[in-house]
């Protein structure tokens, strides 16, 4: 056995913490700018609809979604310093981009769409992260390092709308730069400040980081990837076939875990508005300090994770998370008699307009710049009864709402980091790109498809059937993880070359 040198420890660990920091960057990346799409992208062009900001919305999923694999693909054959740096130079170049959408005389609402979706498509190194942590850290090791990952995208995510709400002092006029045509106002800083911190990164990535690898057992080994910078290193014995079977259950689980998330972020706003008679502005403030409350929550409990995985293992975790998850949305259900408030008066004057579907792929964080028409001297508030449910539907209590944000807020963090570290365990010692890009391509599909799922089924069905459907999936998943319980196992586990 060779045993690790310091100077390799701390080589080793310092370039994990650039991958922490990509990982943020990633994130703030997605959220610095989400509260303000909306107003932006109807001062840059008046012909968008609310159905257009659900596709702007969409396509920085859709961009990492496709973006993913092909990084990973890329970071298995070669060194994973040139998909990180190509990444996130696309991520810099689209931000600038995205601040540059007022300046086109027309069409402007694609240029948006275009910036946001190559944002996303640089945010494909996530799969990069994830597998270069995944080898360069051994089993002891890697539930704690991947802990710390999703507890810095978490972060990045918190992090990005209080970013955008600081920028919001330089106020919408802000200050224009004629010769390059640039305005500099509460749309356009957030993006640039993220442009200038992917520049840093980029720095930090050609400086301090460095290509390396250890086996399960914590020992040097060779890969693909290196560099030769390193010397003494160990050829991996990577015999072995991969469990498929394992790697594609995580992924089903992995998908059911964001989409019932995304349901939830994507619900919050039009729930509250129906059960509790709140104004747009009211649900906005009120949601956004229960989002903000159950991001520090996921915080806490993916540092907390660390230490318990360390005593019942990453499987009976997973499964905890999952039944909190469950009983967080059975706790949704409407069981009382009492019937939210209906818009009576308004449908009488016929003044409010209908709820469409695509008003509800809108989350909470862009209802906030809707305008209601002129001729409104009062918002209407209550459960519209253009959706029929409302009629006989019971209300859902607020203590209902909120100890489901706080058991939601708990099982989230607690099956993505398990997902994740299960996941990177069951591959082994192989290149692991290819498979995270898949893994990542499952979370943004799920994030897709979670705010289609709220707009047909809550609007049409009400939420009985969306959250007994959701229920439904859940349950389906504990039983997947029953059947495959045993199969998820690391390789070296698997293969006898060491003790679980």
């Amino acid at each position: 056995d060779v045993v690790e040198t310091q100077e390799h420890y701390k080589s080793r660990w310092r370039s994990i913490w650039i991958m922490y920091l990509t990982m943020f960057l990633s994130s703030v990346g997605f959220s610095i700018v989400i509260m303000s799409v909306w107003p932006y992208l109807q001062k840059i062009d008046p012909t968008a609809d609310a159905s257009f900001l659900g596709w702007i919305i969409a396509s920085y999923s859709i961009g990492q979604m496709v973006a993913s694999p092909l990084f990973g693909l890329w970071s298995n054959y070669r060194p994973r310093r040139e998909p990180l740096v190509v990444s996130t130079a696309i991520s810099v170049a689209a931000n600038c981009l995205y601040a540059y959408v007022h300046v086109p005389h027309s069409h402007n609402k694609y240029y948006m769409l275009t910036a946001r979706a190559l944002v996303g498509f640089g945010a494909g190194n996530v799969a990069v992260v994830r597998s270069y942590i995944a080898g360069a850290t051994s089993l002891t090791e890697r539930t704690s390092a991947m802990a710390n990952t999703s507890a810095c995208q978490a972060v990045g995510f918190i992090l990005g709308p209080v970013f955008q709400t600081c920028f919001t002092l330089i106020g919408e006029e802000g200050i224009t730069w004629k010769l390059v045509h640039l305005q500099l106002n509460m749309y356009t800083a957030p993006v640039l400040f993220g442009a200038l911190l992917g520049v840093i990164n980029i720095i930090l990535i050609f400086a301090i980081f460095r290509e390396h690898r250890v086996d399960d057992m914590g020992r040097q080994c060779k890969s693909v990837n290196f560099e030769g910078e390193e010397s003494g290193v160990l050829d991996q014995d990577a015999g072995g076939n991969v469990d498929h079977v394992a790697v594609v259950a995580i992924n089903f689980l992995f998908f059911v875990i964001l989409f019932v998330f995304a349901v939830f972020e994507t619900i919050a706003t039009p729930l509250t508005m129906d059960m509790y008679s709140w104004t747009r502005k009211e649900a906005v403030f009120y949601n956004g300090i229960i989002l903000s409350v159950v991001g520090i929550e996921s915080v806490i409990v993916f540092l907390v994770v660390k230490t318990l995985s360390k005593k019942t293992g990453e499987r009976a975790i997973l499964h905890g998370g999952l039944l909190i998850v469950l009983v967080g949305f059975f706790i949704l259900l409407p069981w009382g008699k009492k019937l939210p408030n209906i818009q009576w008066q308004e449908i009488k004057n016929n003044s409010i307009p209908r709820t469409t579907s695509t008003e509800m792929l809108m989350p909470f964080w862009s209802l906030q710049a809707t305008q209601l028409p002129s001729n409104h001297t009062v918002e209407p508030v209550g459960c519209p009864v253009t959706q029929s449910w409302c009629l006989n539907t019971p209300m859902i209590y607020l203590a209902q709402y909120i100890s489901s944000d706080i058991l939601i807020g708990l099982g989230y963090p607690v099956c993505n980091v398990m997902s994740y570290t299960l996941y990177s365990k069951i591959l082994g010692p192989k290149p692991q790109g290819v498979y995270m890009g898949w893994l990542t391509a499952s979370g943004s599909g799920a994030r897709i498809l979670g705010p289609v799922f709220v707009s047909q089924i809550y609007t049409h069905l009400g939420p009985r059937w969306a959250f007994s459907l959701i229920c439904g999936v859940v349950v389906v998943s504990l039983l997947l993880l029953e059947i495959v319980y045993k199969r998820l196992i690391a390789f070296s586990v698997r293969y006898g070359r060491m003790q679980e």
